[in-house]
């Protein structure tokens, strides 16, 4: 029986400001066993969608009493490393508020880059090496550091932008919205959920037909969230085979959706040569 009635990809993008209307800002929902249709943002100037925009529009979609499976494309957290060397305690909720504090990024008029030149905020206090990588990265093959800004597929501005509007939607949720697998690998039944996607894990799976290359990753991830959760693959993916010393590094690193758990089975052979460029 499927644990949600509701799907929504999202395809990220960390440039510009919170407020710039960015084409690489796609959303597409799928309900039931239909296919994912773009959703499009609200009527306004912008013709795309704003970070704030979606953040706003999920806190809306995940107060309906719809279980809903929402799948972003950035990192959520950050390698045990970075813990470690900033002395922060291994709890995800702190982590919001603490990288928040120097990392302002979903302030309206904020780039990712003024916090790294130190225009704003204090990013040098609490920086990363792009070599330190989470669990679920090394066993994903070669996926990019959430520290590894400048490159193609680098997932690091992206990060850097998105992890704000994490807090800013459970700050409004509350435990109405589990963020997973922070919150547990377990999601109790009725309740929608949050969690980190890499769309070309699926992609080519799919049929891109007439949509970009950031449709067709938000159509990805909705397609890919929907049809796991009917065919039964989605609760395996749920709980990733890792030893119980791995699920602790989990709670706070946090875990790709669709990535194994055991080096063997981590991912598709393809997967350590995508292309894809998380913005």
């Amino acid at each position: 029986m499927p644990y949600f009635a509701r799907f929504i990809g999202i395809d990220y993008s960390g440039a510009e400001t919170p407020i710039a209307s960015l084409k690489g800002l796609r959303v597409y929902l799928a309900e039931g066993d239909a296919l994912p249709t773009e959703v499009p943002p609200p009527p306004s100037p912008r013709k795309y969608w704003t970070r704030r925009g979606i953040a706003e529009w999920l806190v809306e979609r995940l107060a309906e009493d719809v279980p809903t499976l929402v799948g972003i494309d950035h990192g959520f957290s950050f390698p045990l490393r970075y813990f470690e060397v900033h002395r922060l305690l291994p709890d995800w909720p702190a982590f919001l508020d603490d990288f928040q504090h120097h990392w302002p990024t979903d302030q309206d008029h904020i780039y990712v880059d003024f916090v790294r030149d130190g225009s704003v905020g204090n990013g040098a206090a609490r920086t990363g090496n792009a070599r330190w990588r989470r669990l679920t990265e090394e066993r994903a093959g070669s996926a990019k550091s959430v520290f590894h800004f400048d490159v193609q597929g680098a997932v690091a501005e992206s990060t850097h932008a998105g992890i704000p509007w994490q807090r800013f939607i459970r700050q409004r949720l509350g435990a109405r919205v589990h963020f997973w697998p922070f919150d547990g690998s377990d999601i109790p039944a009725g309740r929608s959920a949050i969690a980190e996607v890499y769309p070309a894990l699926w992609s080519r799976g799919f049929a891109r037909q007439d949509r970009t290359g950031d449709q067709h990753d938000a159509f990805s991830i909705a397609a890919w969230l929907s049809r796991a959760d009917r065919d039964g693959t989605l609760a395996t993916f749920l709980k990733p085979d890792l030893t119980p010393p791995e699920r602790a590094v989990v709670q706070v690193e946090g875990w790709v959706l669709g990535v194994g758990g055991s080096l063997i089975s981590a991912a598709p052979r393809w997967f350590e040569g995508a292309s894809h460029v998380r913005h």
